[in-house]
């Protein structure tokens, strides 16, 4: 049984999420504010951390930073529709992906599941990633697709492999621009859709229709296994 922490101010979306999490198996420990919830994460030490960024007393990026400084648990943070730079700096401080109120039970049950997994995997992250007709080979630095190799470029490079080690994982734009073009970088958004253009030319079937590099618009770019 996986153990989930859910932290929100709101009553009611706090015993809805409790009621249908438990409903389907999950062990779950809920927190209303910021410090209950840093106290709770350091007491269950739950598989993932559901956290809605709008609390009363600590701002969510606080509870980020407090849990990211002892636990690389997946953090999931709730935000509004309209909330997307909120979102971005939740995911720049060390979350691992978001959800948007509203949202559909199932699509959230779905980000969790693949949070738990990619927990379960992060202290073992495989040398080699094979994907659909992709062969990626991380120690070596090589691609092939269909068998044939696939030569990129330094930078093409640098992106897949920062993309692929934290497979399934939204990534932010300032975290790709800064891990790969460095910590000067940060607006140049443009750099990133040229360069995941190209990757995706190179790598995907359809570059029009991308599986496995996707674009999460104005918030970064995730690798789909």
């Amino acid at each position: 049984m996986s153990r989930v922490l859910v932290v929100d101010d709101e009553p009611g979306l706090r015993r809805a999420l409790s009621i249908n999490l438990s409903a389907r198996g999950w062990d779950v420990t809920v927190a209303a504010d910021g410090a209950s919830a840093l106290e709770a994460a350091a007491a269950t030490h739950p598989d993932v951390v559901l956290l809605d960024l709008g609390l009363p007393d600590l701002d969510g990026l606080e509870v980020i930073a407090g849990i990211r400084g002892w636990s690389p648990v997946p953090i999931i943070v709730l935000t509004a529709r309209t909330a997307s730079t909120d979102a971005v700096e939740a995911l720049d401080a060390g979350a691992d992906d978001y959800v948007t109120k509203p949202f559909a039970m199932d699509v959230l049950l779905a980000r969790l599941r693949a949070a738990v997994r990619r927990g379960a995997v992060s202290d073992a992250a495989p040398d080699v990633v094979d994907v659909g007709d992709l062969h990626i080979d991380l120690a070596r630095r090589t691609v092939t697709r269909d068998g044939e190799p696939v030569k990129l470029t330094p930078t093409e490079w640098h992106l897949l492999q920062v993309l692929v080690t934290n497979a399934g994982r939204l990534v932010s734009q300032t975290q790709l621009l800064q891990e790969v073009w460095g910590p000067n970088y940060g607006r140049e958004t443009n750099y990133l859709r040229v360069y995941v253009g190209q990757l995706r030319r190179k790598l995907e079937k359809v570059p029009g229709a991308p599986v496995h590099l996707i674009t999460e618009p104005g918030m970064g770019y995730r690798f789909e296994m």
